[in-house]
């Protein structure tokens, strides 16, 4: 399907805005989608071109955080692990399931995690009190807890990956003691490998409009390494500020489509 001028202008601008977001929170692909949407094409072609186009996006905001990733490597390999599970069985279930079974839970999983964002710091200062009082240490790599749940949160990344970094920082700010800055970085690599795996998968196996995917690969990229240096300004306040309310959004806007 060939995409007017006009069409192909507003594809690129959604990348740009997306891989802003999603450099920065996360929910970028509330941005492109709809667009994607708008200009015809099919909600699963628009999803597998989506998710191809975004890979650019992911690794230039991962990039641009490079400095918030030292000492993390040992983490990110093992949680990186099971983001690749988890991204390629969601891209498994995009071509297998009916969209409504997502389309169900996806807001209640993003309200969830909206609430866990809210809750972090009073959470995590309870954590570390009991800590010091049993005399015990702070896990770097979150345990088992943040491994499961990070890996269910990539298959729902694979299948759709709107507000799928929101889920990834809420996760991480209650189980892993860190800076937001640092946590957001990680979110990043993962969201990146989770795209990945998708996208290489996508290839094989579904239908997909390289105009679109082109436009938001060059988009995303740039709009990935503008959201990283917006980001890593933010204080911590007003970066989960952000989340809570692009989050907020992501859930209207699911409700509504």
């Amino acid at each position: 399907m060939a995409l007017s001028i006009w069409e192909m202008l507003a594809v690129f601008a959604a990348g740009v805005g997306a891989g802003t977001i999603n450099t920065i929170v996360g929910s970028g692909t509330l941005i492109t989608f709809p667009v994607l949407l708008a200009t015809g094409l099919p909600p699963v072609t628009a999803t597998v071109s989506n998710a191809l186009g975004l890979i650019p996006g992911s690794i230039s905001g991962a990039i641009g955080y490079r400095k918030e990733l030292e000492g993390q490597r040992r983490r990110i390999l093992k949680l990186g692990a099971g983001a690749l599970v988890g991204g390629l069985t969601g891209a498994t279930l995009l071509l297998s399931l009916p969209s409504t079974a997502f389309e169900t839970i996806v807001p209640v999983l993003v309200a969830l995690a909206l609430v866990l964002v809210i809750l972090q710091p009073r959470i995590s200062k309870a954590v570390q009190s009991r800590r010091e009082q049993n005399g015990t240490v702070a896990r770097t790599d979150g345990g088992p807890l943040l491994f499961v749940g990070l890996t269910l949160a990539s298959v729902y990344g694979g299948y759709f990956t709107a507000a799928q970094g929101i889920i990834y920082l809420s996760l991480m700010g209650m189980l892993l003691d860190d800076t937001m800055q640092r946590l957001n970085a990680v979110k990043n690599v993962l969201a990146a490998l989770v795209n990945s795996v998708a996208a290489l998968f996508f290839l094989f196996v579904a239908d997909f409009d390289w105009t679109a995917v082109v436009l938001i690969a060059v988009g995303s990229a740039i709009g990935g390494q503008i959201g990283a240096k917006v980001g890593r300004r933010l204080s911590p306040r007003l970066l989960r500020a952000l989340v809570v309310v692009v989050g907020t959004a992501a859930i209207v806007q699911l409700l509504l489509r």
